[in-house]
């Protein structure tokens, strides 16, 4: 799993006509969670494809690694309930 990034897919920013907060302030929410390659030759950069095959380049990388410990899983435990289940069959197999 060395070779993995976990990255974000965000929800799209909800505009309020008078929302007090300036666009972009406030934190969107996380849709889905996914794991990528990371590019050739950049072990710390995310590569162009998720393992279902959503572009990453609109995504957001998580902070840290995924698990590397037999059992662990590879996404972060608050994030279980929107983990893509396409990327995770794929890991499972």
């Amino acid at each position: 799993m060395s070779d993995m990034v976990v990255v974000y897919e965000l929800d799209k920013p909800v505009t309020a006509r008078s929302s007090p907060v300036a666009p972009g302030d406030e934190p969107r929410p996380v849709r889905r969670v996914h794991p990528a390659p990371t590019a050739p030759g950049e072990p710390a950069a995310t590569g162009p494809r998720t393992l279902c095959g959503k572009d990453t380049f609109a995504m957001e990388t998580a902070r840290g690694k995924p698990a590397e410990h037999p059992g662990a899983p590879w996404y972060p435990a608050k994030y279980a309930s929107v983990v893509c289940p396409d990327c995770d069959a794929v890991i499972e197999t």
